[in-house]
């Protein structure tokens, strides 16, 4: 009988999460440490990066910090080739990394075409450059697998009136980011099959960072299961995705969202 617990084992394996000192990337490392991989917490908040490295090494669990700059597209690959030679072999590469400029929030009317131009740049060119180096390095060793970090607004328009006495919105270059993010990984998962490489996604729904108590009462009267995500409710699927538990699972989009586009 086959011992379905050893499927999501993940020892001897690297994995590389980029955010990975962030909400939900901090969530992610730990999840895949705990299952046995070493990981390299990829982010540029090296404070907070060190301080999650110690926690974890201190709970016996491999981990270590990389300084790592997503939104260094110029030299993104230069950086991945590095790191991959650091770690000898890259079994698993999660994209968390959420970077954008500071005027991320503005309505879509105010919105200038270079702060729409650099956060397609820094986000969606990142992930899908991130997602072709690394199928490039993991196609020499025959095997591996990328999730990216997709969204439930890449799959459908958003409710604006759950921004309803907030000063919050739904960023417009979120929509159109995190929709290609998908159908780039649809496409990845395609090109790259024949070489043994998985490539998926993951798309949460609402979690829950202190925003307005006016907006998260909002969202979750148009959920079935009535409140929002925790970051932590992320972490599982990821694990399932890069282990032998989904080995027959590619292109696929993981929708995390406690029902929000069933209804």
């Amino acid at each position: 009988m086959i011992d379905y617990t050893k499927k999501f084992k993940l020892e001897d394996k690297n994995a590389v999460v980029t955010g990975g000192a962030g909400l939900i990337g901090k969530e992610v490392v730990a999840a895949l440490a705990q299952s046995g991989a070493h990981v390299v917490i990829a982010d540029t908040d090296k404070k907070s990066g060190k301080k999650l490295e110690k926690k974890l090494q201190d709970r016996g669990l491999e981990a270590e910090y990389y300084f790592f700059d997503m939104s260094d597209i110029k030299n993104l690959k230069k950086k991945m080739d590095l790191l991959a030679k650091h770690l000898v072999r890259l079994d698993i590469w999660v994209n968390t990394a959420y970077p954008k400029t500071k005027d991320w929030g503005l309505r879509l009317e105010k919105i200038p075409y270079k702060s729409w131009q650099r956060n397609v740049d820094i986000q969606l060119n990142s992930y899908t450059l991130s997602t072709k180096y690394a199928a490039e390095i993991m196609k020499e060793q025959k095997s591996g697998t990328v999730i990216n970090f997709g969204s439930t607004y890449g799959l459908v328009g958003p409710d604006f009136s759950v921004y309803k006495g907030t000063k919050m919105t739904m960023p417009a270059a979120y929509s159109a980011i995190k929709g290609g993010i998908i159908n780039f990984t649809r496409y990845m998962a395609s090109y790259y099959g024949k070489h043994n490489i998985r490539v998926n996604c993951v798309s949460p729904g609402g979690v829950y960072n202190k925003q307005p108590r006016a907006f998260v009462k909002n969202y979750a009267k148009n959920l079935p299961l009535g409140r929002m995500a925790s970051a932590s409710e992320m972490a599982p699927a990821v694990v399932y995705l890069a282990s032998e538990a989904s080995q027959y699972v590619t292109g696929h989009n993981l929708v995390v969202d406690g029902g929000w586009t069933v209804v």
